[in-house]
């Protein structure tokens, strides 16, 4: 199936998001904030499918890290989480950088839903 980063903060969600979607066929890396998923994707060459990462984290957040990506590999596909309305309205802003915003708390059927509708319409 996909190569899959998943960048999140939150142990809980960042583990929960890794297994769906690892129960769904993908291979996962994680990161605990947007200063490693960066690092990772450079790692990768920017060789990830979908990048799925929260908004809001200490050190880089998830927006930060979505312009540094795009910057460096601009065909990157990344879709972005977030419980906090003002972090949605922040996102608005990235047309053309992210797919799409994931409300949380999210389920793992809807999370395994989200991704494939990313990696099959903007494939």
């Amino acid at each position: 199936m996909a190569k899959l980063l998943i960048v999140e903060d939150d142990e809980s969600v960042r583990t929960l998001a890794a297994r769906a979607l690892e129960r769904a066929g993908h291979t996962i890396d994680i990161a605990a904030d947007g200063a490693q998923g960066l690092s990772l994707i450079r790692a990768a060459n920017g060789g990830y499918d979908l990048v799925v990462s929260d908004i809001r984290m200490p050190e880089m957040d998830g927006i930060e890290m979505a312009i540094a990506a795009a910057a460096l590999f601009p065909a990157m596909k990344i879709l972005l989480m977030t419980g906090y309305a003002d972090q949605r309205e922040r996102a608005e802003e990235l047309n053309g950088i992210i797919l799409d915003v994931v409300q949380k708390p999210f389920t793992l059927a809807e999370i395994r839903s989200r991704v494939e509708r990313a990696l099959i319409c903007f494939a």
